[in-house]
């Protein structure tokens, strides 16, 4: 159950059990219960708030966008799709990129108005950002930490 659990949270992210195990040992290490910090460690990757705000249709074709170097985050390039996103961060679609067919549909498809209440978007001029850090009761994923932390205590 335990292993089932931390298997869906890596496909879900588009994680590898190496990283995925970085990613647990820094919210080991913090103050917070470890679970709710991973989870949101997880939410704040750059593949997962630029699928959140909508300018890809899934987190794989986010993490294709920002390989390619689609985006900019605070005026520059990057392409790590695990890059970790803080608050007043601004993601922003380079000049060039705005008329890539994916995210042109992925956009028409989007309403800011359900987006989490975390990021914002402005979709005049294609940019979002991180308002704040988002909280257990926000991240939407059908993810039970507790049991990874479990698997990760044995």
């Amino acid at each position: 159950m335990q292993l089932r659990e931390k298997q869906k949270a890596k496909a879900t992210y588009g994680m590898l059990e190496r990283q995925f195990g970085r990613f647990f040992e820094v919210a080991a290490r913090k103050k917070e219960a470890t679970g709710e910090f991973l989870m949101v460690l997880l939410e704040r990757r750059l593949d997962n708030v630029v699928h959140k705000l909508g300018f890809a249709p899934s987190r794989a074709s986010a993490r294709e966008l920002i390989n390619h170097g689609h985006f900019l985050v605070n005026g520059r390039k990057v392409d790590i799709p695990s890059y970790l996103l803080k608050p007043k961060d601004s993601i922003m679609l380079r000049e060039k990129s705005k008329d890539v067919p994916m995210v042109k549909t992925s956009l028409e498809r989007t309403d800011p108005k359900i987006l989490p209440a975390w990021l914002s978007l402005d979709k005049e001029i294609l940019q979002g950002s991180v308002e704040r850090y988002p909280t257990r009761e926000e991240i939407t994923t059908p993810i039970q930490e507790r049991l990874i932390v479990e698997l990760y205590s044995k």
